[in-house]
């Protein structure tokens, strides 16, 4: 199996993350862009966007995530949705995508014929983004999970962070040492999934 492959495979979700991280900041922030360049986009478009949160910062964020739901939760529900959100703060830090909104429109009217695909090759372009950012750490030696807290999250963060206006948060990838193994995964029969034409 090709290193790519085997890259591909080795990216699971792993949930218990840690602090136990060789990688300095920089080294890590450099990966993550790297990642996000090399990553291909519709007619070039570059939309995803990235910040990068370690530290203060990263804690901070799974308290704004906590703050949001807590009015959302049952209150018997609620301290098991503490528990999930304390394991991600225990990371070393959270990459939070976003897609750049001005881009898509541009494109929209610039090339009408496109005009409803943009959105979805957006769409394409971060899940590309997250995905190779997500496997570059995984190459790094670090484990990683993907949340989905948007958009009751999307206020709160813009305003610490100070994100335009026009960059639309859509996942944030949460990433540490591995401190536990992935689960099990199943997949699907070959013949399910997979049609071959000679």
């Amino acid at each position: 199996m090709s290193t790519f492959l085997e890259s591909l495979k080795n990216r699971r979700s792993f949930y218990a993350l840690g602090r136990n991280v060789n990688l300095s900041e920089d080294e890590i922030a450099g990966v993550v862009k790297e990642a996000v360049k090399q990553s291909p986009t519709a007619f070039n478009a570059q939309s995803p966007r990235a910040v990068i949160l370690f530290g203060a910062a990263h804690e901070k964020l799974w308290s704004i995530v906590e703050e949001a739901l807590k009015p959302l939760t049952p209150p018997e529900a609620f301290p098991n949705t503490q528990k999930k959100l304390e394991g991600f703060k225990n990371g070393f830090g959270t990459v939070l995508f976003f897609k750049e909104t001005d881009t898509v429109k541009h494109l929209q009217e610039e090339f009408a014929l496109y005009a409803d695909n943009f959105p979805v090759w957006a769409e394409q372009s971060n899940g590309i983004a997250t995905a190779n950012t997500w496997t570059a750490l995984e190459e790094a030696g670090l484990g990683a999970n993907l949340q989905h807290y948007n958009p009751v999250i999307d206020e709160a963060v813009a305003k610490e962070w100070a994100i335009p206006a026009n960059w639309e948060l859509r996942s944030q990838l949460v990433f540490g040492s591995k401190e536990g193994d992935p689960g099990e995964k199943e997949y699907l029969a070959d013949d399910v999934r997979f049609r071959v034409f000679r």
